[in-house]
């Protein structure tokens, strides 16, 4: 059986990486600084939209059928899954971009198109990514 790693911290949050590869058949061990593909870091709920708008290939309807979520729900996981795959950190139009999300986070959680704890899980993650 395999096991998905972590990708944060649990004790401060910060970005994992990888320090050790080794080979199963002969135990041959690699030590570096290994930076993991930016698609092994997604968290579940991301792997498992993103898994399926591709096996709908981008059809948001079959998307919507399939997961059992709003088109509202669909576009928004959409926009997330951008963010986390596409963020560069550290220029002026990152952080406003950063803040016109948590902006958007809160106008979906009035129209109540997210949950506090779905507002709150989406605003520590972009916390967490920055």
């Amino acid at each position: 059986m395999t096991y998905t790693p972590p990708s944060q911290c649990p004790v401060c949050g910060n970005h994992l990486t990888v320090m050790t590869l080794s080979c199963s058949k002969c135990n041959t061990q690699i030590s570096g600084n290994f930076t993991p593909c930016k698609y092994c870091s997604l968290s579940d709920k991301h792997r498992l939209f993103m898994e399926t708008f591709l096996k709908c290939r981008g059809n948001i309807k079959e998307v919507e059928r399939t997961l059992s979520i709003s088109y509202p729900t669909v576009k928004g996981l959409l926009d997330e899954l951008l963010y986390v795959l596409f963020q560069t950190q550290g220029n002026d139009e990152t952080q406003q971009e950063i803040k016109d999300m948590r902006a958007e986070i809160l106008d979906r959680l009035e129209r109540k198109e997210l949950t506090a704890s779905e507002a709150a899980e989406l605003l520590a993650a972009l916390k967490n990514n920055n």
